[in-house]
């Protein structure tokens, strides 16, 4: 069923308090009160959390016992009961009955709260790693405004840029178990263990170009399908390293051929409701050459999309 909150890393509790970026005064006395979470961006992002059963819990340190080494200071937010929090990049501390996780294995687990920390920290961490250096000057950058700004040896600028890219579930529009979807196995994705991953068609917006015509564009160009409707369903951060996932549904006739690209899209078929049900179900549906349909992971909005959809029957 579909989470009424929204995709799962749009969730957060966190107030970005911008305007504390550039109060040194501030920022030093909320350092000693803060929540620090340590995020190791070299090893994929991963942070700590605590390894007993049940949902899981990010460990946020005290800022004094931060470990040596870790990097620049990055003010996240203020949550809802005055708590500043910051994120720093840095090894794992070793920390009894902890476990080192990553968002994209957690994220939909988390509360609101730490999915909303997790997401910022890793995809501020993630923009940080790939600027190092002005792609204007070549020059240096150091951090600045708290972790949302860096600034190189003449002055310039850089702030965080995402980069927005569309996500379609292409659908019959009809109700009940009958209703199909249309899903793509990504040319990079090979069989693991006997399953063939699809998922919804995607893209990044190019320049010059509206959300709504990429999805258009991205399906045609993918699979030769046309759309005949088009309905924004949210969006989220998808930080690796760096996207902001905007979400559609779409109307196509299934009666179109599916012409797939081969260089984008190794193999694509219309499923129905009853199929998808079965596979999240965890009863196997068969893909090809011995090889069992699997869905996108539960933190991707992929998976919220085709939870929408089901909901819909």
């Amino acid at each position: 069923m579909v989470d009424p909150a929204g995709p799962p890393l749009a969730r957060t509790t966190l107030d970005r308090a911008a305007h504390r970026r550039n109060d040194p005064e501030w920022l030093a006395r909320a350092w000693e009160q803060a929540r620090v979470l340590v995020v190791d961006i070299a090893e994929g992002g991963r942070a700590l959390a605590g390894a007993g059963p049940g949902r899981p819990t990010l460990l946020l340190l005290a800022a004094a016992e931060v470990p040596e080494g870790a990097t620049a200071r990055l003010f996240l937010g203020v949550e809802p009961d005055g708590t500043p929090v910051f994120a720093v990049d840095g090894p794992l501390p070793v920390i009894p009955e902890t476990r080192a996780v990553s968002l994209r294995e957690v994220g939909h687990l988390l509360t609101d709260s730490d999915a909303g920390l997790f997401t910022t920290a890793v995809a501020l961490g993630n923009w940080h790693a790939r600027h190092a250096y002005s792609s204007t000057t070549g020059l240096p950058t150091t951090v600045t405004d708290a972790g949302w700004t860096r600034v190189d040896e003449s002055g310039g600028h850089i702030w965080p840029r995402t980069d927005p890219a569309m996500i379609v579930l292409v659908h019959d529009g009809k109700p009940g178990l009958d209703g199909r979807c249309l899903l793509g196995n990504n040319a990079a994705w090979r069989p693991h263990d006997g399953v063939r991953r699809f998922s919804c068609l995607a893209g990044y917006v190019e320049p010059g170009e509206s959300a709504e015509a990429a999805v258009h564009r991205e399906v045609s160009e993918e699979v030769g399908i046309g759309l005949d409707h088009v309905e924004y369903a949210g969006s989220q951060a998808w930080p690796f390293p760096g996207s902001l996932m905007l979400g559609f549904l779409a109307h196509a006739d299934p009666a179109q051929p599916v012409r797939v690209d081969p260089e984008e899209i190794a193999h694509a078929r219309w499923f129905t409701r009853r199929e998808i049900a079965d596979v999240l179900a965890g009863t196997p549906v068969d893909a090809d050459e011995g090889n069992r349909v699997g869905l996108p992971p539960p933190s991707s909005i992929a998976l919220y999309l085709v939870h929408r959809w089901l909901d819909e029957s």
